[in-house]
């Protein structure tokens, strides 16, 4: 026997008690869980983890960042970090060196295969967001990054500065 589209029973959504639906601080970490965890999904379904495209982003700026300089910025305790870069660097998209001032340190770069991946990256993030923020308009997004940007400055600060250094 088959059940018909009409008779198909709906699945109610459970919501949150409304204590916690009219809590700012609750609403944010909640999306904030629900778009990392689409990020991570993104990521692993193109072959990455989602702190590869962080570092590769770090890296993309054009700055030569040592390893430490790295896990700090992410705030990844620096063995998980080793893991990454080994991953990365086998697959040829950063390449490691000895740092000349410094023969006790690595200093991580950026290749052209990673700046490759690094913009097929960042489309993925890009489509992400967009989707993900699709119930907002330009405005509203704008205003909403600026007020995430406020309370990183404070809370944060180096995940988000202010303004671009001089």
């Amino acid at each position: 026997m088959s059940i018909s589209a009409a008779e198909t029973p709906v699945k109610q959504i459970q919501a949150v008690a409304r204590e916690l639906a009219q809590s700012t601080g609750f609403l944010l970490a909640r999306l904030g869980f629900a778009f990392k965890a689409q990020a991570i999904a993104n990521a692993e379904d193109a072959g990455f983890e989602v702190y590869d495209y962080s570092v590769l982003a770090i890296l993309g700026e054009g700055a030569r960042a040592t390893q430490s300089t790295i896990a700090q910025a992410l705030s990844l305790d620096p063995s998980r970090l080793v893991a990454l870069l080994d991953s990365l660097e086998q697959r040829e998209l950063i390449a490691r060196q000895r740092d000349p001032l410094d023969r006790r340190r690595h200093v991580v770069s950026i290749t052209a295969a990673g700046d490759r991946e690094l913009r097929r990256l960042r489309g993925m993030v890009q489509a992400l967001e967009e989707d993900f923020f699709a119930p907002l308009g330009a405005d509203e997004r704008a205003v909403l990054h600026e007020l995430l940007t406020r309370l990183a400055a404070r809370h944060d600060p180096s995940c988000c500065p202010l303004s671009e250094p001089d």
